[in-house]
């Protein structure tokens, strides 16, 4: 997709970073605060959409089932294109940034339609499920995949992109710490079944959504996608023609990239179950009295979210120097093994505050390197590919990345609530009574999906992510691509 260039050089479009090399000011708004702003309906839908929906709009637990599953296909598809209209986007503002600009717009908009519910009866069902797709298969795809492709594009200096990456991942960690922090605690004591409530509260966050994904515009740049541009440019070839047939075969013949999607699966898919059922599992598992009232769950869930930040806030400090240490590989593996061990904790703790929260902390803990990590061992994947195929891939590569992170929530939520529908979940159970309100078939389909999935993917993704080995001649096949450029940079000018 070609653009006015025009539209590009204003002064409201022009970006801040000038710099050849990664700045602080580019780190802390285009990778912390602006994806912060960008993820926050997100990480607030991830904790407790699930339970508006079951418990504040009392929707039917099949229709919900039906509409999630439903959905993940055009989620799927949306990321997909996205993806490869990010490949084929040419204008001075790069590939990517062009669409987070869009998602100011997009993604802001299309986080309060849910919240609005005019009607009543039928409709109200077509309009949720016409709100949760324009949010989940249009204006998420947008945002998401944009946002994925910004680190392996800003820079080949990889140590910077795993810089760029784990502060990518703290800001979306950051979210789900104030989803499953701040926001039980207000839906417990203050927005309850409140419509008009949860509207003006979202209402308010998409305001500042918008803000701080233009902020995020202002302060990227693609550095990688400016280099391609030129030498097309040089070589007198359209820039972004490689056929989607051919980035397919480039990315699915690489042993590297199948498990860095696979081990991706693993960790992403059982965290959104476990994110999906963590209100049910404080409201229903966890013994709340300690606390003087069942009706303080929102509590409990802060307690669990804190339990689980803490470390993780902590590890950023020693991850990125560990794996520069060690690798990325080794300091992954390790860590899936102590989430491993927190989540037996967590499971033996009984419903009991203290060694489930525990547990949870551990497994967080362990879970750092990974969320920390990820992107920028795709980032390692996609310039392994381009040594190997002379191949660029980054938007094929993000839209599946972003694919499987979108669609792992309405998958993992369809899945519970069927779990709950054939469990005998009681909708209108009364929280005063805590963990009787409940039968105990339920409470174990709960507990299974909050901590025991995510504690078995665990064991099986540190197994895995043993035979991730492209880090190790990473630099000399960066080395090369550095050295093909020069040649044939030096073969146009003569």
């Amino acid at each position: 997709m070609k653009t006015n260039n025009k539209f590009w050089e204003s002064r409201f479009t022009k970006s801040n970073i000038r710099s050849e090399k990664v700045t602080v000011p580019e780190m802390l708004f285009g990778y912390f605060i602006g994806p912060f702003g960008a993820l926050l309906s997100s990480g607030i839908f991830t904790s407790i959409l699930q339970n508006y929906f079951t418990d504040v709009l009392k929707l039917d637990l099949t229709f919900l089932t039906t509409l999630q599953l439903v959905s993940t296909i055009f989620i799927i598809a949306a990321n997909l294109i996205v993806g490869q209209l990010i490949e084929r986007t040419r204008c001075l503002a790069g590939k990517a940034r062009p669409w987070i600009l869009l998602s100011a717009l997009t993604l802001s908009a299309a986080s309060v339609l849910m919240f609005i519910v005019p009607f009543r009866g039928t409709v109200r069902y077509v309009w949720i499920a016409i709100a949760y797709n324009l949010y989940y298969a249009v204006a998420y795809p947008i945002y998401n995949t944009a946002n994925s492709t910004l680190v392996p594009v800003s820079t080949r200096d990889s140590g910077k992109r795993g810089v760029l990456a784990s502060l990518a991942n703290v800001s979306g960690l950051a979210v789900m710490g104030a989803g499953s922090m701040v926001f039980p605690v207000l839906v417990s004591f203050a927005l309850k079944d409140n419509q008009n409530m949860w509207f003006l509260t979202m209402l308010a966050l998409a305001v500042f959504s918008a803000l701080t994904i233009y902020l995020q515009y202002r302060f990227t740049r693609e550095r990688v996608t400016e280099e391609l541009s030129e030498e097309k440019k040089t070589a007198g070839k359209e820039h972004g023609n490689v056929s989607v047939r051919k980035q397919l075969k480039a990315i699915t013949s690489e042993k590297m990239w199948w498990i860095a999607m696979l081990f991706y699966v693993g960790f992403q898919w059982s965290g959104s179950l476990k994110n999906g059922s963590m209100s049910y599992f404080c409201k229903w598992v966890l013994d709340n009295t300690i606390f003087g009232t069942a009706d303080a769950w929102g509590v409990s869930q802060s307690i669990l979210s804190i339990m689980g930040a803490i470390p993780m806030a902590v590890a950023v400090i020693f991850v990125v120097p560990l794996c520069s240490r060690f690798g990325k590989r080794i300091v992954c593996m390790i860590g899936m093994l102590i989430g491993f061990a927190g989540g037996v904790i967590a499971l033996l703790g009984n419903g009991q505050i203290v060694p489930v929260a525990t547990g949870v902390a551990l497994k967080c803990l362990g879970s750092a390197p990974a969320c920390y990590m990820i992107l920028a061992m795709l980032a390692d994947v996609i310039d392994h590919i381009e040594y190997k195929t002379r191949i660029r891939t980054d938007g094929l590569t993000m839209s599946i990345y972003s694919s499987v992170m979108v669609a792992g929530t309405p998958i993992c939520n369809a899945v519970f609530s069927s779990l709950l529908n054939a469990g005998g979940y009681n909708q209108s159970a009364d929280i005063s009574l805590g963990i009787a309100a409940q039968s105990a078939g339920v409470q174990n389909i709960i507990t299974v999906s909050y901590i025991g999935i995510e504690t078995a993917a665990y064991l099986a993704c540190a197994i895995l992510i043993c035979f991730f080995t492209v880090e190790k001649n990473l630099p000399k096949e960066q080395a090369v691509i550095a050295s093909r450029k020069k040649t044939e940079k030096t073969e146009v000018t003569e």
